[in-house]
């Protein structure tokens, strides 16, 4: 394995019931609690008076910071940063999924923060050296894994740029993660959320090194784990098992863990973003189009662990075929999978209509270093053209 440090400063807490058990001790030491969340399913559902309820009977000052996209904005952060600076509050809870999670970890360092942190942070790699206002998570929708990291996808619509940076200073001070809260989420949006699980482990499973190592072994049986449970939850949205599984898989896949020693390769990822930052698409659907035609690029250059991943994970026997021909059977599985899912499997069906404008969106993607091919603008836009349709 490659050298690592490893370090995770979230303290989670996990299981049906934790919200009413914890939040009071947690939330002990702060009086003003900015509340975030999204477009109010929270209030239909009853989490939102489950948790108002306990923070009001603490006697905390609640103030409400609702209406958080699905892909934040850049100009969404400023104002949540301005409201917690004019009501002076001591901490930000934000109930959601990845959107409202990375969002408020933007806004916890942009409260307290005086430059620009799109310029300062996100345009670029920074150092962070202002203490963020203290953040805590209860998670409602498994997904994006954002609970136990410093990470956070921001969109500019100014400059037409999607990115995510990593720091471990914006790590939620603690994750209330109970299972029950994901029952009443749509499917559509829980079977997206369960591929970004599945992109996230196998964008760190496709690296090097490929060697025998821990990290893929564990990857392995968690890339089995989400694709059983998935499809137990799809049969049974309140299968306790289930959902509690998928929650778990997802902070399994982005917590750092499975990374250690990995070189890791967010491609899709990166064209994913530069997709949603033109067209505002679901961003679980989008990796769903490009993940197995990105995959058909390049298993060749990195054959011994497509052929794993056909054998591993998916089950295929090799009965007489050669690697090539196991490696592209497994890129097939997923494909398989995927409709099976009910994705999408083209930039048509994801609302992508206009053709002309994949260049420009090819152009703006970054490339990532950690691929088995070294990709280039011309065979990312390749890839877009054979996802359009």
């Amino acid at each position: 394995m490659n050298n690592f440090i490893f370090q995770n400063a979230t303290k989670v807490y996990f299981g049906k019931g934790c919200v009413q058990e914890y939040l009071t001790c947690l939330t002990g030491s702060y009086s003003t609690v900015m509340l975030a969340y999204g477009g109010g399913s929270i209030k239909k559902n009853g989490i939102y008076g489950e948790v108002v309820g306990i923070l009001e009977k603490a006697g905390k000052t609640v103030v409400e910071f609702p209406g958080i996209m699905a892909n934040p904005t850049y100009q969404k952060v400023l104002e949540g940063a301005a409201l917690a600076k004019e009501v002076h509050a001591d901490m930000i809870l934000g109930i959601g999924g990845g959107s409202v999670m990375d969002c408020c970890k933007a806004i916890s360092l942009a409260a307290r923060y005086d430059g620009d942190i799109w310029e300062d942070f996100w345009a670029r790699p920074g150092i962070i050296q202002t203490e963020p206002l203290p953040l805590g998570v209860i998670v409602t929708v498994a997904g994006t894994g954002s609970e136990c990291n410093g990470g956070a996808v921001i969109t500019n619509t100014e400059k037409k740029i999607k990115t995510g940076r990593d720091y471990p200073k914006l790590n939620p001070k603690f994750a209330l993660m109970d299972p029950t809260y994901t029952y009443s989420v749509p499917q559509k949006q829980m079977v997206s959320g369960g591929f970004d699980i599945l992109s996230h482990i196998m964008e760190t499973y496709f690296s090097e090194p490929n060697e025998d190592n821990v990290s893929d072994d564990l990857m392995e049986a968690l890339m089995k784990s989400v694709i059983r449970n998935l499809r137990i939850a799809i049969k049974n949205p309140t299968d306790y098992t289930a959902r509690s599984n998928l929650m778990w898989d997802s902070t399994m896949a982005e917590n750092r863990i499975i990374k250690m020693g990995k070189k890791c390769d967010f491609e899709c990822h990166n064209m994913e973003h530069q997709l949603g930052a033109y067209t505002d698409c679901n961003h679980g659907c989008g990796l769903a189009v490009l993940h197995p035609v990105y995959y058909r690029h390049i298993y060749r250059e990195g054959l011994p662990k497509f052929v794993r991943f056909a054998e591993n994970v998916w089950g295929i026997a090799r009965d007489g075929k050669s690697d090539e021909e196991l490696a592209a059977a497994g890129s097939d599985a997923l494909a398989d999978f995927i409709q099976e899912i009910g994705l999408p499997t083209t930039l048509k069906e994801l609302g992508v209509s206009n053709r002309s404008e994949l260049q420009e969106i090819a152009g703006s993607c970054g490339i990532s270093a950690g691929s088995y091919k070294k990709m280039t603008k011309e065979e990312i836009l390749e890839i877009f053209q054979e996802c359009f349709e």
